[in-house]
């Protein structure tokens, strides 16, 4: 098993659930309005009056075969809307109960 950690600004919240449902990943944790930047070329997303983005982020643990697959979702949205930013993290899950 793998977990996946996706950050994207919350414009793209509707397109990332979408991209979970198609791949039917059903479950998953969801936290919104965080706050960050990215670390090469993104634009603060603080929620204030001079940097007025939000961000969202999903945790979801998948199968290992379902983990390209998504990063590729991923790569393609990001592609699409390189504007607003999305990303994903990748680690293992040793245990789960």
């Amino acid at each position: 098993m793998k977990s996946i950690l996706i950050t994207y600004n919350q414009a793209l919240t509707e397109r990332v659930e979408y991209m979970l449902d198609r791949l039917e990943i059903r479950g998953y944790t969801q936290w919104v309005d965080i706050y960050g930047r990215g670390s090469v070329n993104g634009d603060p997303h603080m929620g204030t009056h001079t940097w007025p983005e939000i961000n969202n982020a999903i945790l979801c643990v998948v199968d290992e075969q379902k983990v390209d697959i998504l990063l590729e979702k991923v790569k393609k949205l990001d592609h699409i809307n390189e504007e607003v930013g999305v990303r994903a993290f990748v680690w293992n899950i040793e245990k789960m109960v």
